[in-house]
């Protein structure tokens, strides 16, 4: 089963506070999201920019206010115009993508394997026993999701860029005893150990990416979360082929697997540190060297600012427990964060994945890898399309759009389904919802679920609050696989897939009513107006 990346706690709707809504409960919130656009640091070429307006914190917290760019600045920006391209986001993205390398190698450890399953059932002594092959790719699931509930403290504790280099030892042994494997016992501890390191990079790299990219160009550097995961499936997907004619090939494909772990540690070695993690642990000179290179010089007091008015310079933010979770507005922002999980993996992306090569079979494509890798060119393609849109249409717009086109995707299959149509029409139409239930939600459902989770979480209890919920995300993802198919044998793919759709629907609602948009806003700025209560920081 292609277990993809989707992307965690649910509670019941009669419990839902009225939260991160400023149109249904404005008294939640110390200072209002206006509007802005960020003033950002442009290289090479330059455009009109308008400085950053914390208009609502100012009042609460003075010293907070935007720098005022000086007059030769602004006359260069109204030469420039919009000549040429703008090019902000080119010093922080070599980091970036070294970070979103762990989301390739996730992608590539779902889909690897995806065919080579029963070879290794069969050199192993297990072909045949569905529960032993179902162990097998499980397994992975519960190490992914002991790691995520690791990674809260592992990121207080090393920070991002240290923890992601440490996560490569479990990568590549858990990918090498994978790949050496004898016996059933060898091949779940390494396919366990591969789990716990992929559990704490999907953590770690979404907070990591939030952490160190410019203001405004955060959502669409977070969409290489998506990108990455995308092309570790198609490249598993395709490097799986030749595991059709040669049995041992799946021992390749998993030796193939340590060597995206080498290039991570040695990458991460000559990337930076996040500055908001410099900052908590004290470190202000490293940080404002970092944000000087990344950011730009303008950007430096500004941000030393905003950083420090949420967080404290003694380290003692360092020292965040699970007990914080239970304190608003953590337990707001963590009950937001497992609620987009859990709902994006009951509208059933997972579901559709796994019936999706039944589906191309009845269009005559026979082949199950080349049937994924058609799904995964799809979802690749809704990726970039959210590289585009993430920081022009913002986050919340493009969630609702996403389960809008998820749930008519849905009840399109439906329809071909339960309706009189011509066999032929039928099939095509289910290969058409298919394709645009994909699309769509990596257009919207997979990247911005990821990415909005960290954007509206403190600096204190961001590791926390994502491993909480990437921890639900894992067990709605193992529950999804257990009983799709067990649910479509008895009530039939329609009502399956029907309630595939309604779950689409309700995300869209709440996604409307209870999301902000973050787009633009620094993280800083998020958290001050998320917590009304906000205190007053002596640095």
């Amino acid at each position: 089963m292609p277990m993809w990346a989707a992307t965690l706690i649910h509670q019941p709707l009669y419990v839902v506070p009225k939260i991160l809504s400023p149109q249904s409960n404005p008294k939640l919130f110390a200072y209002p999201l206006t509007k802005s656009k960020p003033k950002c640091r442009r290289f090479g070429f330059r455009s009109r920019s308008k400085k950053l307006e914390v208009s609502a914190a100012k009042e609460q917290l003075p010293e907070l206010h935007a720098q005022k760019p000086d007059a030769k600045e602004v006359a260069t920006e109204e030469e420039n115009g919009d000549e040429g391209f703008d090019l902000g986001w080119l010093p922080a993205f070599p980091h970036v993508l070294i970070a979103s390398m762990s989301n390739f190698l996730f992608g590539y450890h779902i889909g690897v394997m995806n065919g080579p399953i029963v070879s290794v059932a069969r050199e192993l002594g297990f072909e045949g026993n569905s529960i032993l092959e179902g162990l097998v790719v499980s397994i992975f699931i519960g190490g992914a999701f002991i790691g995520s509930l690791s990674s809260g403290l592992l990121v207080d504790k090393f920070g991002c860029r240290r923890t992601l280099q440490i996560d490569t030892i479990p990568l590549i042994l858990g990918a090498l005893i994978s790949a050496q494997a004898h016996s059933l016992d060898e091949i779940l501890w390494g396919r366990f150990l591969v789990g716990l390191g992929i559990g704490v990079n999907t953590v770690l790299v979404p907070i990591y990416i939030s952490e160190v990219a410019p203001t405004k160009y955060r959502g669409s550097l977070g969409t290489l979360c998506q990108m990455g995961t995308c092309l570790g499936i198609i490249v598993s997907l395709f490097l799986g082929i030749p595991s059709e004619d040669d049995p041992h090939w799946w021992r390749t494909m998993l030796y193939i697997a340590t060597i995206p772990g080498f290039i991570i540690s040695l990458g991460m070695q000559f990337a930076v540190e996040s500055p908001r993690w410099l900052c908590k642990a004290g470190r202000l000179n490293e940080a404002k060297a970092i944000i000087r290179s990344l950011w730009g010089v303008s950007e430096v007091d500004r941000a030393i600012e905003e950083f420090q008015a949420v967080i404290k310079n003694d380290g003692s933010d360092l020292d965040s427990n699970w007990l914080e979770l239970l304190e608003e507005p953590h337990s707001r922002v963590a009950f937001i964060g497992g609620t987009l999980f859990f709902l994006q993996q009951f509208a059933g992306i997972n579901g559709v994945l796994y019936f999706s090569s039944l589906t191309f079979q009845d269009v005559g494509i026979t082949s199950g890898a080349l049937a994924s890798l058609f799904v995964g060119v799809t979802n690749f393609a809704g990726a970039l399309c959210a590289l585009y849109l993430m920081d022009r249409q913002g986050r919340q717009r493009l969630l609702i759009g996403s389960y809008l086109g998820m749930a008519v995707s849905m009840f399109l299959i439906v329809y071909s389904i339960i309706s009189p149509v011509d066999e032929q029409l039928g099939h095509n139409l289910s290969i058409l919802g298919t394709l645009m239930y994909v699309f769509t939600f990596a257009i919207g459902a997979g990247p911005v679920t990821g990415l909005i989770i960290p954007e509206l979480s403190s600096t204190r209890t961001r590791g926390k609050i994502m491993g909480f919920s990437f921890s639900v995300h894992w067990v709605c993802n193992f529950v999804v696989g257990l009983y799709f198919l067990e649910l479509v044998e008895k009530l039939g793919v329609a009502p399956v897939y029907a309630s595939f759709g309604g779950v689409s629907l309700l995300s869209a609602i709440f996604a409307y009513y209870f999301i902000v948009e973050t787009k633009g806003r620094s993280l800083e700025e998020i958290e001050m107006s998320l917590n009304r209560n906000f205190p007053p920081r002596d640095n």
